[in-house]
């Protein structure tokens, strides 16, 4: 659990270290803002793309060896990037970091899943919730601190000695996990046909959101994105070991528990708009920003292991629909924000959010995760992370734009206004109704996560019916 934990630590932290980083690799470096984005754009590429190709292979070969490949890539990938002499060559050393975490993202859920024994998956499940949450509240003020007392190559150096841990831990003390059946063949034209579909529909919504989704590069990636998972679906069903078992998707309750993580992470991605009326609108320091943006990630972090403990007395289901019960009521409260308010106002609000996604994030998974076949962990747990980083991908633009055409409404101002020169108004009225429609989001998924409870509940009533007339014959 450690060694694993010391894995999702470690990528969480970096990306949150990074992020908050881009600025000053402008001025380190003399590049433009455009290229230097590409710093994260490479990183989310790979993982994107190559996302279910990892977890393919998990079932298909030992996941602890595996794993410990991922951990060493992007520990490698970390001292790489420190050692870059300039912009270019780190874009293609994060890409290096990218290809492990892949592997460490896509595959240790299915550990987890693996080692732990159903009655303790859920708190197993939590704790590892917690520790995604603890590199993210962490990443913003350790970079700041690191830029501020040393050099940028320790952004990445931070790495190495948690990298050298996690690798002797999971070599000790995880067991070797073979393949359930180690007959298995690999899809070479569906991985090749996914990787490119994922790929173009990355790269469509991430520059979509910086040059606008009416350039025609946009339109021809999401495009030939869409002709391409068509494509992959006729193919996937038509061969004996595709790539993604389609008939995982006949088991509605899996299907839906997906697509409760997508819609969550499409508002979790959101969150980022919040800065700009923490400094705008109530003109907070940048330190007292960073203080308010970490309260949901640790609110989060310190209800996930509860929940997950939860989960394992009172099943997954009715946990993580109290989980999108608080989030959306965190959603409607942070859409009565008002000029004038108060750090400590401001608080409550925030930290709703964050318990809600801390009661949903761990049962949901153990739910995802216990409908799976064990010959298909590795698949299943790639498809719970790929929910979450197309969700993630999805909302970034998808929540900037409905906040940009908000302010611009709520402020009667022309398309194209940057919204930094909107008055306080239009930047309270535009977050307000960007909210209102991310509790719809919520609303939405907490309405499939009833149904999911109420197919559960009948399931398990018609089992219990059954099993006497069983035993009989």
């Amino acid at each position: 659990m450690a060694g694993v934990g010391m894995g999702v630590l470690m990528a969480t932290l970096d990306s949150s270290i990074v992020n908050i980083t881009l600025p000053a690799f402008v001025e380190i470096f003399k590049a433009s803002f455009a290229t230097v984005q590409w710093v994260i754009l490479a990183y989310i590429l790979v993982i994107t793309s190559l996302l279910l190709g990892a977890a393919r292979l998990g079932d298909m070969f030992n996941k602890k060896y595996l794993y410990l490949i991922g951990l060493a890539l992007f520990t490698f990938g970390s001292v790489l990037c420190a050692l870059s002499s300039n912009i270019y060559w780190l874009i293609v050393c994060r890409a290096v970091q990218g290809l492990g975490a892949v592997f460490t993202q896509a595959l240790g859920i299915a550990i987890i899943t693996q080692i732990f024994p159903a009655q303790e998956r859920g708190r197993a499940l939590g704790m590892m919730g917690s520790i995604v949450s603890i590199g993210v509240a962490l990443g913003p003020p350790l970079g700041g601190l690191i830029l501020s007392v040393a050099s940028w190559h320790w952004i990445f150096l931070v790495n190495l000695p948690i990298g050298l841990a996690a690798l002797l831990i999971v070599y000790r003390f995880i067991p070797g996990l073979p393949p359930v059946r180690p007959d298995q063949q690999f899809d070479r034209w569906g991985g090749l046909l996914l990787f490119l579909t994922l790929g173009l529909y990355a790269f469509g919504m991430t520059n979509g959101q910086q040059a606008g989704f009416n350039q025609p590069v946009v339109t021809l990636c999401l495009t030939a994105a869409g002709v391409g998972l068509l494509t992959f679906l006729l193919l996937e069903s038509r061969i004996s070991q595709p790539m993604v078992d389609l008939r995982l998707f006949r088991n509605i309750l899996f299907s839906m528990n997906l697509m409760m993580a997508f819609l969550v992470f499409i508002v979790m991605a959101g969150m980022f708009i919040l800065p700009f009326y923490l400094q705008l609108v109530l003109k907070l320091s940048s330190t007292m920003i960073g203080l308010l943006m970490m309260v949901h990630p640790i609110g989060m972090g310190i209800v996930a292991p509860l929940a997950g403990s939860l989960s394992d007395r009172f099943g997954s289901r009715l946990i993580s629909l109290f989980g999108l019960i608080t989030i959306a009521a965190g959603c409607l409260a942070l859409s009565t924000v008002r000029e004038g308010m108060t750090p400590l106002q401001f608080f409550p609000r925030t930290l709703l959010f964050g318990i809600g996604m801390g009661l949903f994030q761990a049962p949901n998974n153990n739910a995802v995760m216990s409908t799976v076949p064990p010959e298909r962990l590795g698949i299943g747990s790639g498809l719970l992370v790929l929910s979450r980083t197309l969700g993630q991908t999805t909302g970034l633009p998808l929540m900037g734009a409905l906040f940009t055409s908000s302010v611009l409404m709520v402020g009667g101002l022309p398309s194209g206004t940057d919204i930094t020169l909107a008055g306080v108004a239009a930047l309270v009225g535009g977050l307000q109704r960007t909210y209102h429609i991310a509790a719809v989001f919520i609303l939405t998924s907490t309405l499939i996560a009833v149904v999911a409870l109420w197919v559960d509940q009948r399931r398990k009533k018609m089992q219990t019916l059954t099993e006497p007339l069983a035993r009989v014959d």
